[in-house]
This record gives C-alpha cells, sequence and structure tokens, in this order.
C-alpha cells in the first residue's frame, strides 16, 4: 500500500499544500488563500477541511497517511507551539496539537524557513548533504540551519535567524532594520537592503550609472547593471557578496557546515552571487572550513512544503 504525507507552506497571503509520497515524489500541489480575519481563527481549520478535501477525492485511507508537515511564519517550539506570527493575528497558537485535533492525523510545525532549508537538504540544491546551512535572501533575509538531517530550532526557536546579525557598523546601512538594531545583514543583503544601498549611492554621488534609469528602482536591476559591468552597481553588489562571505565564515566557525545553499529572489543572480559570496568567504573563513562550496537552491516556491512534508517522513 502506498505511503503518502501533506506538506504545508502557511503564509500570509496564502497556504500552499502538496501531497508527498513518503520518498519525496511531488503527486499534487494547490492552494488556498489565508484567512487572517478574527486573529486567523479561521487558518487551521481551512486547512484540515483542505486536507481532508484531498483524502476523500484520492480515496487515501487515513493509515496510508504518515502525516502532516506545515512551516509558519514565525518561531516553533517542540513541534508544536508558536510564538506568535504577526502576519497571521496570532499570538500563541499550539499549530501540531490543533490540526491533529481537526484532521485525526499525527502533525508536525517548524519555522518556515527552517522547513524551507530542509525541503532544500531532502530534495533540492543541498540534495545528498546531511549538515547545511541555507541563505533565503528576499524582501528580507531569513536562515535555515539542518544538521544530521534535522532542524535546528534552538532554545527558543530562533536558530537561523541569519538575517538579524549584526554584520557592520550603522553608517553602512540604510536606517534601521526591523528588529531594532542597525547594521543587520537583511539591511545589506535583502531585495530592500540592495535597492536602499543603491539609492543612497546614486543621491550621495553624480556619478554616471544606467541605474538612474529606472524607476522603481529593484535589486535585480542592481544585480543586472553589476553584472553588465555598471560601476556603482558593483559597489553596492561587492558590499552585498562581502556581507554574506562574512556571515557565512562566522557561520563556518559554528556549525561548519558540507554546504551553503543560496536561495529567495535575489538567488536568480546565480553564480555571478555565489562566486562572489564564495570569494568574501575564503578571505574569512577558518582554514579547515574554507572549501565549503555555495550552492543555489533548486526547488523554488515549493521548498517549503517540500521541507514541512519530510518533516513526517522517516528519510
Amino acid at each position: 500500500m502506498d505511503q503518502f504525507c501533506f506538506g504545508v507552506d502557511l503564509g500570509g497571503t496564502t497556504v500552499k499544500i502538496g501531497l508527498f509520497t513518503v520518498d519525496g515524489m511531488l503527486q499534487e500541489k494547490w492552494e488556498i488563500p489565508t484567512r487572517t480575519e478574527n486573529q486567523g481563527a479561521a487558518i487551521l481549520g481551512d486547512i484540515a477541511a483542505s486536507i481532508q478535501n484531498k483524502v476523500d477525492v484520492r480515496h487515501l485511507t487515513k493509515e496510508q497517511v504518515t502525516g502532516i508537515g506545515i512551516g509558519v511564519p514565525g518561531p516553533v517550539l517542540n513541534e508544536n507551539r508558536v510564538q506568535g506570527c504577526v502576519n497571521l493575528g496570532w499570538g500563541n497558537v499550539c499549530v501540531a496539537d490543533e490540526l491533529s485535533a481537526l484532521t485525526g492525523m499525527k502533525v508536525k510545525a517548524a519555522n518556515d524557513a527552517n522547513v524551507a532549508a530542509l525541503g532544500e537538504q531532502w530534495q533540492g540544491g543541498g540534495k545528498g548533504y546531511q549538515n547545511i546551512v541555507m541563505f533565503t535572501l528576499g524582501t528580507g533575509v531569513g536562515g535555515g540551519i539542518i544538521q544530521n538531517g534535522q532542524i535546528v530550532s534552538g532554545a527558543n526557536g530562533a536558530a537561523g535567524e541569519i538575517g538579524h546579525m549584526v554584520i557592520t557598523e550603522p553608517e553602512n546601512v540604510v536606517g534601521t532594520c526591523g528588529c531594532g538594531h542597525q547594521g543587520c545583514l537583511e539591511q545589506i543583503a535583502s531585495a530592500t537592503g540592495i535597492v536602499n544601498l543603491a539609492k543612497r549611492q546614486l543621491t550621495e554621488c553624480d556619478e554616471a550609472s544606467i541605474l538612474r534609469q529606472y524607476a522603481p528602482l529593484t535589486a535585480k536591476d542592481v544585480l543586472d547593471a553589476a553584472k553588465a559591468g555598471d560601476a556603482l552597481a558593483c559597489r553596492v553588489a561587492e558590499q552585498m557578496m562581502q556581507a554574506l562571505g562574512r556571515a557565512a565564515a562566522y557561520i563556518a566557525c559554528v556549525m561548519n557546515p558540507d554546504v551553503f545553499v543560496i536561495g529567495g529572489g535575489v538567488s536568480r543572480a546565480g553564480e555571478y552571487l555565489t562566486e562572489g559570496i564564495r570569494r568574501y568567504y575564503q578571505q574569512y573563513a577558518f582554514h579547515a572550513s574554507a572549501e565549503t562550496p555555495f550552492v543555489l537552491a533548486s526547488l523554488g516556491n515549493d521548498a517549503g512544503m517540500t521541507g514541512a512534508a519530510g518533516m513526517v517522513c522517516n528519510f
């Protein structure tokens, strides 16, 4: 009898759900809206109903379903309790217990960035490695740590908050990070940070740059211009890659991963980005870990639900 599991990636706008075989093969995926009104009271019920509908349509027995994994946008303790999700309107919610009660299935919960890292380790860019650190470079900078094939969540569920490493002095960034500090990696290496740094340089000098023709300016514009040799864009890109290389070197002194996986929208810059990070990483890394490779994530938007499914599979 075939065995299946469900992976759920819970976001502030949509919920991505996938049905997987227990060896990680995606069978079907779909989305439902995230109803955040009334402090998100309907969210888990909607997920349970959607999963039950899929079980009924596919004529699956409860014995065929090993469980449900769910990634949520907040710190999670003991694969169960989330300590507040601002985007969902949640306070402290025992996600796994409540979803299990609604479905009658085993449920495990984890932070969404951590399950994305697990997805890449299981079926994506980090496949074949047991110890990975993932940087997710999007609107912000997220991260996930996988050690011996397992998510490292830390004492308070906050392990992997790579974006809030204070990596430089306040004068090298624009404004204050959302966490309240200045000099965070997120202020340099996120799409938002890249644009802010480029805009500051454009304001502070009269240097010719192709970036002056873009309105609104995006991180892709900056990185494409850097690839094309635009001097101002290159300075911004080098600052970003230097910060990421330095952060990775610090992390390697503690975690010593097999590989660093780079994902998120900014990672579409490809090998230009990974090679630039690696170049700076090797300047700062301890000699024993200086050859740690950097690879691109490969699962895209499916990473979260893939990793969530992986939590309830015996792989």
